[in-house]
């Protein structure tokens, strides 16, 4: 690997990351290359273990590899091990130290993307899988308000608000449809998209998880969601006069978090965010 920095997934290629960080390089005058790698998952010890040479800053991880790069580190943060999933590497003389940037990027993008303090607000959590683990997790550790879980298999809800639940939050399962989640909704202060509902090329590709007009006009809807930049839930809750949040925030705000770990310096998310955003509206 003669490049510093990059990114490992399975598939790779749909990866924003590379043209983000590369923006972020190059702003700030570092001779590096960001490149993305398709790394097979039984070809994940051999790469993490080639990030321990000189020269390599480390690297970020999508899926599936979040957590199989894992017992591969020498170290892993408490972000990391809560949220059970390593997506930024940062190798520090051969010591490689694992960490997890999507919380922080998450909490960020409310604050900065949307003026918007989680702290005691009713919050409803569609989806119940890795993205919303972490979201999750953040949240909590904030002192959110109530917050509902809403996903199709209802086990998988029910053990994310046992984790809510363990980190002092009031927090409950309901099924991704039906009056419940009409209920819910309606008292939301926030409402997350964590699912994959709304994203280009995928099975539910131009559909919504919650209808417009379940959405309240006191809400701040934050889709998860980044490809496309305007998914039909956020269409539909500006419609319903509900400020919203797109996906492509979080996105560069975890980017951003491992920029700063990887180089100690502040990260150019004004750069990063414009790389990103024009990139993806040059694929629409």
């Amino acid at each position: 690997m003669d490049t510093a920095l990059g990114i490992i997934g399975y598939p790779i290629g749909h990866s924003m990351s590379p043209v983000f960080q590369q923006a972020a390089l190059d702003e700030c005058g570092v001779d590096a290359n960001y490149a993305a790698y398709q790394v097979a998952p039984d070809e994940v010890e051999g790469f993490v273990n080639g990030l321990r040479q000189p020269g390599i800053m480390g690297i970020n991880v999508t899926v599936p590899h979040k957590l199989a790069v894992m017992p591969f580190l020498d170290e892993i943060d408490d972000w990391a091990t809560e949220a059970g999933a390593v997506n930024t590497i940062v190798n520090r003389d051969g010591r490689l130290m694992g960490h997890n940037t999507d919380g922080y990027g998450f909490l960020r993008a409310l604050r900065e993307g949307a003026g918007f303090d989680p702290q005691r607000r009713r919050t409803l959590i569609l989806g119940a899988g890795g993205a919303a683990r972490g979201v999750v997790l953040a949240l909590a550790r904030e002192g959110v308000g109530e917050l509902t879980i809403a996903n199709r298999t209802p086990e998988r809800a029910e053990n994310l608000a046992l984790l809510g639940q363990n980190r002092g939050v009031t927090a409950r399962a309901i099924p991704l449809e039906g009056a419940d989640l009409s209920g819910a909704a309606a008292s939301a202060e926030l409402i997350v998209n964590c699912t994959s509902i709304g994203m280009t090329h995928g099975p539910g590709e131009d559909e919504t998880p919650l209808p417009g007009d379940a959405i309240p006009a006191t809400a701040l809807v934050n889709d998860l969601v980044y490809n496309p930049l305007q998914t039909r839930l956020l269409r539909e809750a500006a419609q319903a006069g509900a400020k919203t949040l797109g996906g492509i925030q979080m996105l560069v705000y975890q980017g951003a978090a491992s920029f700063e770990m990887w180089l100690e310096r502040p990260a150019p998310v004004s750069v990063m965010l414009e790389a990103a955003t024009r990139a993806m509206r040059s694929q629409h």
